[in-house]
């Protein structure tokens, strides 16, 4: 990689970097390991990153970061002439585009900067190739932290030790001390669904495994996530009832999320971000995937045996795939997930 070397060799000492990477929680969680391990490289780097409101609250304030330019995104024109106007006197040394939509390419393509890197032609999308003047090797289809890896290698900046340094940060100790002062353990997070009704499942498993949780194996559970209409029609279902209700804490947050996953000593959930920041936390985390595969969006590096597979047929290889399979959450059991706290439970713990 003869071409990444004369790259690095020619970015300054303190490097102006920039991140193009807008939504998503897990995908802003799996991007933090490149700006800790960019910081470990060249400390006097300053990173600004492109983010939405969601992002935003996530990292504000980690010292990896130094400055966050708000993508709004719902005032739709004015959006991106507002952020034209913020990047006309932002140049930068590098962009990093980790981000395959047609919103960030836009943005990618407004930032100044003699080098903008991003995925290579077949795996990028929606002509996001375009604003790049660097592309990733061609690669097959990799995990999703693998994927933000990746950009590492193309810079020759060491991967290891991969940190997260997600919190809770030392002001938010007091409000998770606070938080669990009167709540026994062990504990255990149930996230409650996710942005897409595909990947929630079913009310009533929740209920039951709520109480087989308790009964069996003396877990407290916390009904964590956000407060949309289902989420918080859920907390309700399980509120009125289970005969050991959770503790519910929906809508708190993700800066505040971050400290309830960290005070659990497991989480139980569908295809969402608080999988990933659990799994950042390094928090055991058991799985339920049915329509996406796990395989390229599950918990990485997390022990395969609590993962709940429902999107591969029994027997079937790992697919690294983009494919979504239709109907698949219902198939777990309630019996599949105790399983899974089985092993945690005697292995594990």
């Amino acid at each position: 990689m003869a071409g990444t070397l004369s790259l690095l060799m020619k970015l300054p000492s303190n490097p102006r970097i920039c991140l193009v990477l807008l939504s998503a929680v897990g995908d802003v969680t799996h991007a933090l390991p490149i700006v800790n391990a960019i910081k470990r490289h060249r400390p006097q780097s300053h990173i600004t990153w492109l983010l939405q409101e969601a992002g935003a609250s996530l990292i504000q304030g980690h010292p990896a970061v130094d400055e966050i330019l708000l993508f709004q995104r719902k005032a739709g024109l004015a959006g991106f002439v507002k952020m034209a106007m913020e990047l006309a006197d932002r140049p930068f040394d590098v962009v990093l585009d980790l981000q395959c939509y047609f919103k960030a390419t836009l943005l990618t393509a407004l930032c100044r900067a003699p080098v903008k890197i991003g995925l290579d032609p077949s795996r990028a999308r929606e002509f996001n190739w375009l604003v790049n003047n660097h592309h990733l090797p061609k690669r097959p289809i990799q995990h999703v932290q693998e994927h933000f890896l990746e950009f590492l290698d193309y810079l020759e900046i060491p991967r290891e030790p991969i940190e997260w340094n997600l919190g809770p940060w030392p002001p938010e100790l007091e409000w998770q001390t606070h938080f669990f002062r009167h709540f026994p353990s062990p504990r255990v997070a149930l996230v409650a669904g996710t942005s897409n009704p595909k990947k929630d499942w079913i009310p009533d498993s929740w209920v039951r495994l709520n109480d087989a949780l308790h009964e069996q194996f003396g877990l407290h559970p916390v009904l964590v996530g956000a407060n949309s209409p289902r989420e918080t029609s859920l907390g309700k279902k399980m509120l009125q009832e289970c005969r050991y209700p959770p503790k519910e804490a929906l809508g708190c947050g993700l800066r505040r999320l971050v400290s309830i996953l960290d005070g659990c000593d497991l989480v139980i959930s569908p295809d969402t971000g608080p999988l990933h920041l659990a799994g950042a936390l390094s928090k055991p985390v058991i799985g339920l995937y049915g329509y996406n595969s796990p395989a390229r969006v599950g918990p990485w590096r997390q022990d395969s045996r609590l993962l709940v597979d429902a999107f591969h047929h029994a027997g079937e290889e790992p697919q690294m795939t983009f494919q979504h399979r239709l109907d698949r959450m219902s198939r777990i059991t309630v019996e599949d997930v105790l399983a899974k706290v089985e092993i945690w439970k005697k292995d594990l713990v």
